[in-house]
C-alpha cells in the first residue's frame, strides 16, 4: 500500500474529529480550517511516525500542536487564563441565526455550555473537548497533550468544576 492509500484509510476518517478539536481550541471556524489543513499536511509528511492503529490520537496530537502554535503566535499570556469572562459573555450575546438547523443547535442550554467551554483556558478546553466531545481515553489524551495521565485527570476535574460553577452562577443570574 502506498503512502496516499495509508493516509486515506487511516488518517482521513479522523479529519472531522481534528476539525472539531481545532474549532474548539481556536474558537474560529476559518482558523480551524486553516489549522486542520496544515495539520493534515504535517500528518502526511510524517506518516512514517504513525504506529499501528492509533491514527486518531496521533492526528489529534498534530492538530493540537498546530493550534497551540497558532495561538502562541497570536497571543502571549491569555493562554494562561483560567477562565475568560469576556469570551463567555460575548458568546452568550452572539446573535441567534434564523436558520432552523442552527436554531435547534443554539438552544439556550447548549449556547451556555458552548460559551463556557470556549471561555476555559486552552489547557482546560482541550482536555474537556478530547474527553467529553471526542470520547478519548485518558491515556490517549495524555499522549496528545503530552502530559501525565494524572495531569489530564486534574485538568478535567478543574474544567468540569469551572463549568459547573459558571453555569450554576449564570442560571442564578439570568441577565
Amino acid at each position: 500500500m502506498n503512502r496516499r492509500q495509508v493516509f486515506e484509510q487511516q488518517v482521513m476518517p479522523h479529519l472531522d474529529a481534528g476539525y472539531n478539536l481545532a474549532r474548539w481550541l481556536l474558537r474560529d471556524p476559518q482558523a480551524a480550517d486553516d489549522a486542520l489543513q496544515e495539520a493534515a499536511m504535517r500528518a502526511f509528511r510524517y506518516l512514517d511516525s504513525l504506529k499501528g492503529d492509533e491514527a486518531r490520537p496521533w492526528l489529534l496530537g498534530i492538530v493540537r500542536n498546530t493550534c497551540r502554535t497558532q495561538m502562541a503566535r497570536l497571543q502571549n499570556g491569555p493562554m494562561l487564563l483560567e477562565f475568560d469572562d469576556e469570551v463567555f459573555v460575548a458568546e452568550l450575546r452572539a446573535p441567534v441565526t434564523a436558520e432552523p438547523a442552527e436554531r435547534l443547535q443554539q438552544n439556550r442550554l447548549q449556547r451556555e455550555v458552548d460559551a463556557a467551554i470556549r471561555a476555559l483556558s486552552p489547557a482546560l478546553r482541550e482536555v474537556i473537548v478530547l474527553r467529553e466531545l471526542e470520547d478519548l481515553a485518558y491515556a490517549d489524551i495524555a499522549r496528545i497533550v503530552d502530559v501525565p495521565v494524572g495531569t489530564v485527570m486534574s485538568r478535567l476535574s478543574r474544567a468540569r468544576g469551572k463549568l459547573r460553577e459558571v453555569l450554576a452562577a449564570h442560571r442564578m443570574d439570568p441577565s
